[in-house]
């Protein structure tokens, strides 16, 4: 698992930043099922996902990615129809491209 986490944060920092529409990945490991994983990518829309999908260096990263797995992932594509966050959600910390370990600054 460390090693999709790295690329996962290579990702983030050297790609992720310049991808059109691009706004978040969060990797959630199952409880009911350790050892399994969630990955959820948002995109401002629709087709800034669906570029980023058919672009060579998407590939190249999920070949990368795809070498660390035991088996095929299982796509499920769909779109937010809700979110909120509270007072913890951290802050993006502009210099790592990653989201920070504090919590946001209320405003």
């Amino acid at each position: 698992m460390q090693a999709l986490l790295d690329l996962s944060k290579e990702y983030d920092r050297d790609r992720g930043r310049r991808i059109k529409g691009y706004v978040a990945d969060y990797i959630f490991e199952s409880e009911k099922h350790p050892g399994e994983y969630l990955l959820v990518a948002i995109f401002q829309d629709r087709e800034s996902y669906m570029a980023n999908a058919a672009s060579p260096e998407q590939d190249a990263m999920y070949r990368r990615m795809r070498a660390h797995l035991a088996e095929d992932p299982v796509w499920e594509d769909g779109e937010i129809i809700l979110a909120s966050h509270g007072p913890a959600m951290p802050a993006w910390d502009d210099t790592s491209g990653m989201m920070g370990t504090e919590p946001a600054s209320p405003e």
